[in-house]
């Protein structure tokens, strides 16, 4: 009985494990900032990400065909500057928000995929979430809008990311896991070691990149394929849909970062539009809040 209980525990513990895993992860590679940047973050975390994946997965076990490769370097360009872009609007804006603001991605591509009824309400949640935060809504007089706009172009990377990782749902999900870090990585180490330089390299501050990469990356992907292989697409993406209050916690906990009323009622208004689209997606649909690599769905 006991074993049967945990077994039906275990991926729910591993999707509140693989969230929390990323927001920590997102929180700690924040306080680099003073040091290298946000782009030099973005560089250590994507490219020492990539070699930790490489290391586990061995991608070259696999082959690879020219239409393969073309694929998953659309998909890695598209998920390096997607942390890029986000790492950018961190900068300037809380981190549930951006989270909450780069939902609006996944959102289009889950809602666009359908055209019924019900779809609507689910857009309709999202919009009046986003309004609360983007420049021209009522609740966002004290955001910045650079910041936002920075989110907004994550959200459209994070869309192109699902696309494109569809298209690899036939290999391995390590091989293409590993492959497309390792183009994202390419595409953004130029734009760190440009702010950053050598500077990457510190021992204190590289080995501090390589905990980042660990718990924002490695861990989280680890814990999704645990769950991902117990729960169904739909339960997946309604426990996903909580990433932005786990955020929002996390950025109050560990970055002080305090928001509005009307900032919480914005996430939970996104939180509530992708819950309710993974939960009424048909199943050729992607689950609007699947923070995973599309091709493990």
């Amino acid at each position: 009985m006991t074993d049967q209980r945990f077994a039906r525990v275990l991926p729910l513990l591993a999707v509140l494990g693989s969230v929390t895993a990323l927001g920590i992860g997102t929180s700690f590679a924040k306080q680099l900032f003073p040091l290298v940047g946000s782009l030099g973050t973005t560089a250590l975390r994507v490219g020492l990400s990539a070699l930790l994946l490489l290391a586990l997965w061995r991608p070259w076990r696999w082959p690879l065909s020219r239409r393969d490769a073309l694929a998953v370097l659309r998909y890695g360009v598209a998920l390096g500057f997607m942390n890029l872009l986000f790492y950018m609007a961190l900068r300037s804006i809380p981190f549930g928000l951006a989270v909450a603001i780069e939902f609006s991605g996944p959102l289009a591509v889950a809602l666009f995929s359908s055209r019924r009824l019900v779809d609507f309400l689910w857009l309709a949640l999202a919009i009046a979430g986003l309004d609360l935060l983007l420049p021209w809504g009522v609740g966002a007089e004290h955001l910045d809008p650079e910041g936002v706009l920075y989110a907004l172009a994550a959200a459209v990377c994070w869309g192109a990311y699902i696309v494109f990782g569809k298209r690899l749902g036939h290999l391995h999900a390590g091989q293409s896991v590993a492959l497309g870090l390792s183009v994202a990585a390419l595409a953004v180490l130029p734009f760190g070691i440009w702010q950053a330089g050598s500077t990457l390299l510190t021992p204190g501050i590289f080995l501090f990149g390589l905990g980042v990469a660990a718990v924002s990356s490695a861990i989280p992907i680890s814990l999704e394929m645990v769950a991902l292989k117990r729960l169904p697409k739909q339960a997946f993406g309604v426990m996903t849909s909580m990433e932005p209050a786990v955020a929002a916690l996390l950025g109050l906990l560990l970055l002080g970062e305090h928001l509005t009323r009307l900032q919480w009622l914005a996430i939970i208004l996104v939180m509530l539009a992708a819950a309710g689209s993974a939960v009424t997606a048909r199943p050729e649909a992607v689950p609007a809040s699947a923070k995973v690599l599309a091709e493990l769905q």
